[in-house]
């Protein structure tokens, strides 16, 4: 009993050292609360060199919704990086070439964000998001086998003539994207209506009155994304593609197939390289297509060799037999131009091919093409 006396004394002597060298652990310390950041809009902003009138409350909030709905977008904006950095450089060159704003590249972004396969609901297709009648208007082709809104070069070149051609019509460059998205004539309409001139204070439909500050959006963003949280050096950008271009000419239908051989390639790369190709054959004819540069050196040579092929001669033959068992059912209110531009064959075809003497056409009858 002594012996537990004493050392239950000795440890009530020794337990404050121990409290002192061994203190009891910290509660853990709570997290930061997470603070988003908010980013505002600049004071001053020009769009193809013409100052944006910030200092109307109108417009600063235009610009500030459209800001901010697309910086807050991460996802869409770290998209909108890895393509530009494919597709700016073309459009850069092209733009400079024509002596034209540089900021234009920005409408490619709001119309499309640089997607190659972008198709609108009212029939706009490609990176620059032309409808029928206006590609064929600056020389976009869309029949049966092809449909160059969706080539890029050709809809790029197209777009710049356009724009060029809105702003010599209006001698202003946010009236002349504006009329891009609207068309001109209802941009002339509500100037003549309103009797103003100014896209800033014009009345237009709402699509397009957010149209410009979605431009330009894109442009505060893309200029300068880490001013906006955007790391870019931890982004995998997506390079320019390593294409070269080359000619197909010949006097019978080719399979892309037979092109993706000769270029070293497969079917599905030379169906992305050339979006604007529709079908799986080449037609008689001259043709141009990308194909990997990897692949240029001796295509010519080896794309001969399978085109003069006996199982190249034999499909050829039996594709030809294919085609001309096509037949369209005419429905009530056709007529041959319609249906001309709905098989991308001419109405010159269309009657030769069925022993037409004049243009009428019966509901049910069957046409070959």
């Amino acid at each position: 009993m002594k012996h537990l006396i004493i050392g239950f004394l000795f440890l009530f002597w020794l337990s404050p050292a121990l409290a002192v060298e061994n203190p009891p652990p910290e509660p853990p310390a709570s997290p930061a609360p997470y603070k988003v950041p908010i980013y505002n809009i600049p004071q001053n902003l020009t769009l193809c060199g013409e100052p944006v009138p910030l200092n109307i409350q109108a417009v600063y909030e235009m610009l500030d919704r459209e800001f901010q709905l697309a910086v807050y977008d991460h996802a869409q904006v770290v998209m909108w990086l890895k393509r530009a950095n494919r597709y700016f450089p073309a459009i850069e060159r092209a733009l400079s070439k024509a002596g034209m704003p540089d900021d234009l590249k920005y409408l490619a972004v709001a119309e499309s964000a640089l997607k190659i396969y972008a198709y609108s609901s009212a029939g706009a297709a490609g990176v620059w998001q032309f409808v029928s009648s206006t590609g064929r208007r600056y020389g976009l082709s869309r029949g049966k086998h092809q449909d160059e809104r969706l080539d890029f070069d050709s809809a790029t070149k197209a777009a710049l003539t356009y724009l060029k051609d809105l702003h010599d019509m209006f001698g202003s460059w946010a009236l002349a994207m504006a009329a891009y998205n609207c068309g001109e004539q209802r941009v002339e309409r509500e100037i003549a209506k309103q009797g103003v001139n100014n896209y800033y204070l014009l009345n237009l439909p709402l699509e397009t009155e957010r149209y410009l500050f979605r431009i330009m959006s894109a442009k505060l963003i893309l200029s300068d994304p880490e001013k906006y949280g955007y790391d870019v050096s931890k982004i995998r950008l997506y390079d320019p593609l390593d294409t070269k271009t080359v000619s197909v000419r010949t006097s019978k239908s080719v399979h892309l197939r037979d092109v993706a051989k000769a270029a070293k390639s497969y079917f599905k790369e030379i169906k992305e390289l050339n979006p604007s190709r529709r079908g799986d054959y080449l037609p008689p004819g001259i043709h141009w297509l990308r194909i990997p540069a990897k692949g240029a050196n001796g295509f010519q040579s080896r794309l001969a060799a399978l085109m003069s092929s006996p199982s190249q001669a034999k499909a050829s033959t039996k594709k030809a037999a294919t085609s001309s068992k096509r037949v369209y059912v005419v429905r009530k209110g056709d007529n041959l131009s319609q249906i001309s531009r709905k098989l991308g064959v001419s109405v010159k075809t269309l009657m030769r091919k069925n022993n037409l003497r004049t243009s009428k056409i019966t509901v049910g009858q069957k046409l070959a093409y």
